[in-house]
């Protein structure tokens, strides 16, 4: 099944309550031993959370991975030397194989890991890849039993859909349980600090979670109806009905539960 075809105009139409997560799992991460760390984040979007990290480390090398060309374009607005004498880089990987080029003192990563089956296994090489004391931080949804999700794969598994979506969509083994996150962290002698969060976000506008899923989670349905409108208009219009009635709007917006889940694992010093 193709990858799913990004949007980053789609994805920034709810830039605030997207890069709240960002902010509190950076406000966990240590500083690094050094002024000039080097700096991953793998799955960067479109560049406005990387750049945070630079702001915050101005004399850091920090380069931002993505697979989607659309995102890159983007991101790569935020290119080009920093105010502390650093750098701010974007470059094309995947992260399913995506191998760091040298050591590490941070890799981040934002909602990006939920897209990499089986990233847990991918933990061992990232954290051998980090400095002594250098850091691993990442975030990812925790909300696939959640209506938004839970209503677009039973919808996708109907009689009209399920050959056509067969395989599309991600399931709730799509992240890991928090306990489990640290027991891989700590089992590769990190320490590690791993928490969940649900924020309830009030989106404003019609079809206000619609228009939120129509960045992320909807992208792979969209991709795959990409060549019929008709089919994905029609897709488009029943979850729409689906999501109403599960998220109704209330006098001042609709109210969007989100759950999410952080981790912070240090390599020992």
């Amino acid at each position: 099944m193709a990858e799913p075809v990004w949007d980053p105009a789609q994805y920034l139409r709810h830039a605030g309550d997207r890069a709240r997560p960002f902010t509190d799992l950076l406000a966990r991460v240590p500083d690094p031993a050094t002024d000039a760390p080097r700096v991953a984040d793998l799955g960067c979007g479109p560049g406005t959370l990387t750049a945070l990290l630079a702001d915050r480390w101005p004399a850091a090398r920090v380069t931002g991975y993505d697979n989607s060309p659309r995102m890159l374009d983007r991101a790569r607005r935020h290119s080009g030397p920093t105010r502390g004498g650093g750098r701010l880089d974007f470059v094309h990987a995947d992260a399913r194989t995506w191998t760091p080029d040298g050591p590490h003192d941070l890799i981040v990563s934002n909602a990006a890991l939920q897209w990499v089956p089986d990233h847990a296994a991918l933990f061992p090489a990232w954290t051998d890849a980090l400095v002594p004391g250098g850091t691993l931080a990442f975030q990812v949804p925790g909300n696939f039993d959640a209506p938004s999700h839970r209503l677009l794969r039973d919808l996708a598994d109907t009689p009209r859909w399920r050959t056509r979506l067969a395989g599309v969509l991600r399931h709730d083994d799509a992240v890991l349980t928090p306990v489990a996150y640290l027991d891989r962290l700590t089992a590769l002698g990190c320490t590690a600090d791993v928490w969940e969060t649900t924020y309830v976000h009030l989106l404003t506008g019609e079809d206000a979670v619609l228009d939120w899923v129509k960045g992320t989670a909807l992208r792979p349905v969209l991709t795959a109806l990409d060549d019929d409108p008709a089919a994905r208009d029609a897709f488009v219009d029943a979850y729409r009905a689906a999501l109403r009635r599960a998220y109704p709007a209330g006098p001042h917006g609709t109210p969007f539960p989100f759950r999410r889940v952080f981790a912070v694992a240090r390599r020992p010093a």
